[in-house]
This record gives C-alpha cells, sequence and structure tokens, in this order.
C-alpha cells in the first residue's frame, strides 16, 4: 500500500516577465486569477488532498507571499515554511534549497511550479509513482494549440474548416510532481532541474510520468490569467471571497 504524501514544496520565485503588468509589482504566484492568486488556489487544493506542511520557495517580492500566506491555517495547512533566496538560484537551485526546509527531510513530497492551477487527484499521482518504484513521477497534461488549426481535405488541400485551440497527441509537463527524498541531492545548485537531474533520470529509467484527464492550467501570460478566470467561473471552483486581494476578475 501506498504511503499518502503529507508535505509539499512550492517554486514561488519567479518574476515572469511575461506577464506584465501583474508582476511589476508582485511575484508571479500572487497573480489574481478570478480575483484570488495563484498561490491560494494551490495551497486548498494541497489541503482538500490531505497535504499538511507545505514550503514555499520565495524570491522576487517574497513578502507579499509571506503576508498573504501567512502560517497557512486558514488554507487548511497545517505548518508552512518559507525558504527565501538571497539571489536567483533558479527553479532546481531553488528546489533544493528549498527542500532544506521541508518538515520531513526523509520522507517523499510534491512539487509544484507557482503558475499552475489544477483539480486533479494528488491521492493517484502518490499512488502510482509508489507502484512504480519511481524517483520522480511528472503529471503530465494534454498539449493544447494555442492556435486554430485547420481541416484540411489532404487530397486537393481545400479547408473544410477550423478547430480553435485543439488537443494534439502529446503530453507535456504539468508543473507538478512527486519527489522521492535522495533525489535532492542530485539536484543543481544552480540551474533548472528540468534540465539536467531530469534527463539523466530519463536515462537512468527512473523518470516516470502521470496522464491527467482533470482540469488543468498554466499560468504564463496575461490571455492565460483572462481564459483561467473565466474556465474556473464557469467550473465553479472559485475561490471564496476569504481568499481575494482584489474584487474584480481578471
Amino acid at each position: 500500500m501506498t504511503a499518502q504524501v503529507r508535505q509539499a514544496l512550492i517554486l514561488a520565485g519567479g518574476q515572469a516577465t511575461r506577464m506584465r503588468p501583474y508582476t511589476d509589482d508582485a511575484p508571479k504566484a500572487m497573480v489574481p486569477v478570478a480575483g484570488a492568486p495563484i498561490i491560494g488556489y494551490q495551497l486548498r487544493w494541497l489541503a482538500e488532498h490531505g497535504v499538511e506542511s507545505v514550503t514555499i520557495s520565495g524570491g522576487y517580492k517574497a513578502g507579499m507571499i509571506t503576508e498573504y500566506v501567512g502560517s497557512g491555517s486558514r488554507f487548511g495547512i497545517a505548518s508552512v515554511e518559507y525558504a527565501i533566496e538571497d539571489e536567483p538560484l533558479g527553479r532546481g537551485g531553488g528546489l533544493k534549497y528549498a527542500a532544506g526546509h521541508l518538515a520531513d527531510a526523509k520522507a517523499p513530497f510534491f512539487v509544484l511550479n507557482g503558475d499552475v492551477i489544477t483539480t486533479f487527484s494528488l491521492a493517484a499521482l502518490a499512488e502510482e509513482h509508489g507502484r512504480l518504484g519511481a524517483a520522480v513521477t511528472v503529471a503530465l497534461s494534454p498539449y493544447r494549440s494555442n492556435w486554430g488549426v485547420a481541416d484540411l481535405d489532404e487530397k486537393d488541400g481545400r479547408i473544410r474548416g477550423f478547430v480553435q485551440s485543439p488537443e494534439l497527441p502529446y503530453w507535456i509537463n504539468a508543473g507538478v510532481y512527486v519527489l522521492q527524498p535522495d533525489v535532492v541531492a542530485l539536484l543543481p545548485d544552480r540551474g533548472d532541474h528540468e534540465d539536467s537531474t531530469f534527463p539523466q533520470l530519463a536515462k537512468e529509467g527512473r523518470l516516470f510520468g502521470h496522464r491527467l484527464s482533470d482540469y488543468w492550467r498554466g499560468i504564463d501570460t496575461v490571455k492565460d490569467v483572462i481564459e483561467a478566470s473565466r474556465e474556473l467561473t464557469k467550473l465553479g471552483h472559485v475561490l471564496p471571497g476569504e481568499f481575494h486581494t482584489t474584487d474584480q476578475s481578471a
């Protein structure tokens, strides 16, 4: 039987210049989606799935995150620790540094990029991770095109119509994964673990994927903020007003 993963680490140190003006005065994790910051959605989701302890890796304007999150109790999290970088270390370096602040250094933990909102089952991810005996199991989301795709008649090139933003037969890193504690030593001191540690684990056959079918949205651009706000409103997943930082949906 797979033990439940009770701790998580959120990578919330990014500035995200592509999301200006939202990030001119706030870190990416504090960008409001339908009124509430991204990190608010993440903390509530983690609490709903049994996570008790969260470590937040911060950098750019980290004080806004600590002020909003506080002890984590209002989100249903028992304890929150902060790992604030004195200088940018990159995602991999930030992850390695923050892992030193986990509640239990000998237990597996979830990792979230600070720019994703999702509703999938973390229990299912942890169960598959344990079943596979993986070092890291990465949540994978279907790739959705950012453009309309032409429905083309292969015989004469006639365009029959267009499909807007279709799902394509590829899977992308959803920015959520579960790590075994021994992987921390393999992380770079600086730089991106997805460019170094993950490719190495893949070569060794220790990196696995978990395919998602539930709601997932990466928030990378202003357009993503607008679309995610609409989607969450339609799905009824907008956070209650007590977690909002603005009265207006983005």
